[in-house]
């Protein structure tokens, strides 16, 4: 396929010849660990070195032989969707030891390692931290012990480690989201959903705990994702007195109509005096005061298992490659590194400097120093907390401020899982900081036909489970219905809009704002949160319901791949939804371990075409029996699903067979994944405190006047960032005709995705190699953060 351009892309000139690399997992399991094994090895391979799996994790480095193997292209195949880790991981006492890893030191340099890939929590990391330093040493007693020689020292001088963190706690300081974590959070919220049924045929209070002895993440993450009545978590426990205070508030929400309470508890939550607070304390304490039918559900180990999440594929797939880019770049007096996730990007932390924080954190904990520890953790964690409480707990009336300002919501364009969410929290947001809030049907072609009322607290209870749009929405623009709306406007009062949806939305904020010179009704704050399937809003990296679209596609091709398990090989030609934005079809492509992904912003020919099949056809000859290939929608004209699907057929005849399936709405359906669930939920919160402060600003004489292209702005997520910017400024980075932003992140990314499918071609390494160090207030506001 043709490669993109770029004075940045270099590859050629960084070679591995020469190294060894060694790949193991460590400690507890998490779902992705197999997805960064596999793109340790590929890189690895493609770059020239050596690699190794060490399989038991430290234990195998010790007791070496058949648990230390060479690896091969092959036998990381079939790997991406499998939970846990296939080259397994063990608890290892004796790499405590000084005798364990002098064992350990003797079996690396028997084959010439002297490159580690670690994936674990940060007691594995620590552990291979104090390996690093002690290897000289250690090579030392092995000369004087007779069993390796001399020039070994000098030969393998130095260890060069690299860490990955894989825990589904995401309880490590210096990234926005460890691997597995995701993955957990999906199994969490699919038994919440499935529990949320029964409890309201039944009327019953459910109590759900989850993992978490040290950090209160997924409770947290989970509870913000359900919209749960209570939350409990270790970081933060409940001021003395909850138990009355929790009681009043299930009761006070089954007054009101609601038929079923969720609280959720991190097996790790604690009072203020450090005393545990178990499940079926809380059980039998609702019971007790209230009399409710309560259950309780430990979902223990179930939260480790399961196929990991599109994101946690293309976000380990993104680390591994990263850390063999860090190992290829490292000196002897490079530090240890750990490869993390800050908004949107791979950066390099020092290794020591985040399990350092990281232990900050439980010192903080164990002294009772509550508040610092929430901080400790990061503004992600903390941005989820004071969210939480601003949706969860609603204030007495007589404690609300009055603003006396009316909002009104809409949603924009086609639906994307999410929106409800991101409804639900606007509205309660709004109502919380003393505004009026008016739900619109229909988007704009509901505006001008008066579809508007206003929207309480209760009304979006249960709304962030719910995939579509609940208030419906439309693609209709506003500028041929203009007059009508500035009359609704005008006859409800409304004081300030928030859209939420995709392009449609973008262009409609643009219609408005140069509307604003004919109808003074228009001259209000106005703002966009970006949602649609297809992410191809300028402006924002990423957009409300296209994680949820990767997760089906993702889902979608699992199944498919699957369903030819046993057969003679076979390809897959699959179409993706998303116009002519290519994202879905190229992040869906590595998450689903694609061998290619067409898109309208990279263009192919015949040629392209040609030399895909004949690479795919060389695979299947040698090793693979699946073949998957993903093209967007509208990637090109004349080279459609069907002609692809004709030609792989005539060319791979005799090698193998073709089937295509095009993938449709099931895309757009669906409950949202926790991903958009808490992004749609944090951005929208944002975007409403916003409003309110503009409002503020633009009241003047009795009346709100805003006319500044600083007034109608939409809020997106850029690189490291949530960043409000006018919509004005933001029609240089568009393409109008193929409603796309110019330049897109995600272009990076498609070269990651050929190395791992064993093509030849150059790599991005711009925003690579840089060591940053571990800030306690970096912006982690941004990508999995706010999402998550």
């Amino acid at each position: 396929m043709a490669q993109p351009d770029s004075k940045k892309i270099f590859f050629e000139n960084l070679s591995g010849a020469g190294k060894a690399i060694a790949v193991l997992t460590s400690g507890g399991d998490a779902q992705g660990m197999n997805a960064a094994v596999r793109a340790v090895v590929r890189m690895g391979l493609y770059v020239g070195a050596k690699v190794y799996f060490i399989h038991e994790g430290y234990q195998g480095m010790v007791d070496g032989g058949e648990n230390i193997k060479e690896a091969t292209w092959e036998s990381v195949s079939s790997m991406l969707q499998v939970g846990g880790t296939v080259i397994g991981s063990a608890r290892c006492k004796e790499f405590r030891s000084h005798e364990g890893r002098l064992k350990a030191a003797h079996n690396l340099v028997r084959h010439g390692i002297t490159n580690l890939c670690v994936i674990g929590g940060d007691g594995s990391l620590t552990g291979a931290n104090l390996f690093r330093e002690e290897w000289s040493g250690l090579l030392s007693e092995l000369v004087e012990q007779g069993l390796i020689e001399a020039d070994a020292i000098q030969k393998y001088s130095a260890l060069h480690i690299v860490g990955m963190v894989g825990s589904i706690d995401n309880d490590f300081c210096g990234t926005d989201m460890t691997i597995g974590t995701d993955s957990a959070l999906h199994r969490i919220i699919e038994v919440v959903d499935a529990i949320m049924t029964t409890a309201q045929s039944h009327q019953r209070t459910f109590v759900l705990e989850v993992m978490g002895r040290h950090c209160g993440y997924l409770a947290l993450v989970s509870a913000l994702a359900c919209g749960a009545d209570w939350v409990l978590i270790p970081e933060m426990p409940p001021e003395d007195g909850w138990e009355e205070k929790m009681c009043q508030k299930l009761s006070a929400t089954r007054s009101r109509g609601t038929r079923l309470n969720i609280i959720i508890v991190a097996e790790g939550a604690i009072d203020r005096h450090g005393k545990p607070i178990t499940s079926s304390f809380v059980k039998d304490l609702v019971v007790k005061q209230l009399g409710f039918d309560t259950r309780v559900t430990i979902l223990g180990h179930v939260q480790r298992g399961g196929t990991p999440s599109a994101f946690d594929r293309i976000l380990a797939s993104r680390m591994g490659v990263e850390a063999v880019l860090a190992l290829l770049e490292t000196t002897a007096n490079t530090p240890a590194c750990v490869v993390s996730l800050c908004g949107n990007q791979s950066v390099r932390l020092p290794l020591m400097e985040c399990v350092e924080m990281t232990q900050e954190v439980q010192k903080a904990m164990d002294q009772k120093r509550f508040e610092e520890a929430v901080k400790l953790r990061g503004r992600s964690f903390e941005n989820n907390l004071k969210t939480y409480k601003l949706l969860a707990h609603r204030k007495p009336e007589s404690e609300l401020p009055t603003s006396n300002f009316n909002v009104a919501v809409l949603n924009v364009g086609a639906p994307a899982a999410g929106m409800n969410a991101a409804v639900r929290s606007a509205v309660r947001v709004g109502i919380s900081e003393g505004h009026k809030m008016f739900a619109v049907n229909d988007g704009f072609e509901g505006l001008y036909k008066g579809q508007i009322k206003e929207i309480k607290w209760a009304d979006v209870g249960g709304w962030t489970g719910q995939g579509g749009s609940l208030l419906g929405t439309k693609r209709t623009l506003p500028a041929k219905h203009a007059e009508k709306i500035a009359d609704q406007i005008r006859q409800h009062n409304i004081n300030a809009l928030l859209v939420i949806g995709g392009f449609e939305a973008f262009l409609s904020l643009l219609e408005l704002l140069t509307a604003r010179g004919k109808y003074e009704e228009f001259c209000v704050p106005m703002v966009m949160v970006p949602a649609t399937v297809s992410n191809n809003v300028p402006g924002s990296d990423l957009s409300i319901g296209a994680d949820t679209a990767l997760n089906a596609i993702t889902t979608t091709c699992d199944r498919i791949k699957q369903s030819a398990s046993g057969t003679k090989r076979r390809v897959f030609i699959i179409e993706t939804m998303g116009g002519y934005c290519g994202y879905l079809a190229s992040v869906g492509g590595l998450a689903a371990g694609a061998d290619a992904a067409y898109i309208y912003e990279e263009q192919f020919d015949i040629r392209d075409l040609q030399a895909n099949v004949e690479h795919l056809t060389e695979k299947m000859k040698t090793s693979i029996q699946r073949g998957l290939v993903l093209r967007n929608e509208n990637s090109n004209e004349n080279y459609t699903t069907d002609f692809i699907y004709q030609l792989y057929s005539e060319e791979g005849r005799g090698v193998f067979d073709c089937r295509k399936n095009v993938l449709g709405h099931m895309q757009q359906g669906g409950a949202p994944s926790p991903f958009d669930r808490n992004f749609g939920t944090k951005i929208s919160a944002k975007a409403m405190q916003w409003i309110s402060k503009k409002l503020v600003e633009t009241f003047r004489q009795g009346r709100v006047f805003a006319n500044s292209e600083d007034t109608c702005c939409l809020l997106g997520m850029r690189r490291r960032a949530l960043v409000f910017q006018p919509v004005v400024q933001l029609k240089e980075e568009s393409d109008f005709v193929h409603r796309i932003p110019r330049e897109q992140w995600w272009l990076k990314l498609r070269p990651l995705m050929k190395i791992l499918a064993k093509y030849k071609t150059s790599y991005d390494v711009s925003d690579s190699g840089q060591l940053e160090h571990v800030v306690h207030n970096r912006p982690k506001e941004s990508d999995a953060s706010v999402a998550m």
